[in-house]
């Protein structure tokens, strides 16, 4: 007799209980709101007239948005990540020190972007740290091309292919428009990109000291499609790059309680890829500060009360 009290206090409380919505049921609201910003990016790489691949990735839960991910791109300078990250790892493994002085010499110079071609023969001298900003910040090839020697080419391409992104590698020097022609190309895979930007932001590459003072650099401003429509205030990890028809940009962006890592890629262009690359990203922030500022169910609430709230 207890027992069948007992059984139908039960289904009397559960009758009353409010009606709880499973999380698929909820996760269906935000499957609509994700299912808008692929087409909007579609449209976007549609509306250019050459190629765009994307490839975005929610450092939160893992979700990944790719379009054209898988497909081969000239990365014109967003090589010099892999770059910088050779310099930083052979400096930690102590084969030289960052503040080590190289001479600009007269065979350094190089045409493009940066101000070192400017510079006389063997009258000035910068630490590696200096050049490593300057092929960052001013996209410097003149910089980039003695990093090139400092690091070797073949060490830049074995530590991507010990990071498990052999898409991705360093085929030549900047401003190599014969060894370009020859087919020695540096190229990349948005996929790639986005995954090596991940494993930064992750502390994978090397360890976490080592991703951090790569990071630490790429996030000193510069001008970019990635961070042209976003907010100055929000922090930006980045490198763009681009060549005749080519333009690019691989970035972490910390979007509060929901950073992504995002790279952009584009070829056969005319005019306009940087504008597309720039839209591509203003749609892609907008989506995550609407994520990171809502709850479960869609409502919008201070930002500091949903620290805790589920992903």
């Amino acid at each position: 007799m207890k027992t069948a009290v007992v059984s139908l206090l039960l289904i009397i409380i559960t009758l009353a209980a409010p009606a709880q919505p499973r999380n698929d049921e909820r996760d269906a609201n935000r499957a609509q709101l994700r299912t808008k910003l692929v087409a909007e990016v579609e449209r976007v790489a549609n509306a250019l007239d050459g190629v765009m691949g994307v490839a975005i990735k929610d450092l939160k839960t893992g979700d990944e948005i790719l379009l054209n991910a898988q497909m081969i791109f000239p990365t014109g300078s967003s090589i010099k990540i892999p770059i910088l990250i050779e310099l930083f790892k052979q400096a930690a493994a102590g084969k030289y020190t960052l503040t080590d002085q190289r001479w600009v010499e007269s065979k350094d110079r190089t045409g493009g972007s940066g101000v070192l071609v400017h510079f006389g023969a063997h009258t000035s001298s910068l630490s590696l740290r200096d050049l490593a900003t300057l092929m960052i910040v001013l996209s410097d090839n003149t910089a980039t091309n003695m990093l090139i020697d400092q690091t070797g080419m073949a060490n830049v391409n074995r530590t991507l292919d010990e990071l498990g992104l052999s898409q991705i590698r360093l085929q030549r020097k900047m401003i190599d428009t014969a060894a370009s022609a020859r087919g020695q190309e540096n190229l990349a895979t948005p996929q790639a990109a986005m995954k090596l930007l991940e494993k930064l932001y992750r502390g994978e590459v090397g360890n976490r000291q080592l991703s951090d003072d790569v990071l630490q650099v790429l996030k000193l401003r510069k001008s970019s499609p990635i961070p042209r429509l976003l907010p100055p205030t929000v922090e930006i990890a980045n490198k763009p790059g681009g060549i005749e028809g080519v333009a690019c940009d691989w970035a972490v962006v910390y979007v509060p309680e929901r950073p992504y890592a995002i790279a952009v890629m584009t070829n056969y262009n005319g005019e306009g890829a940087d504008d597309a690359i720039a839209k591509v990203s203003k749609l892609t922030y907008d989506y995550f500060v609407r994520l990171s500022r809502s709850t479960p169910y869609g409502a919008r609430v201070p930002l500091e009360l949903l620290k805790q709230k589920q992903p």
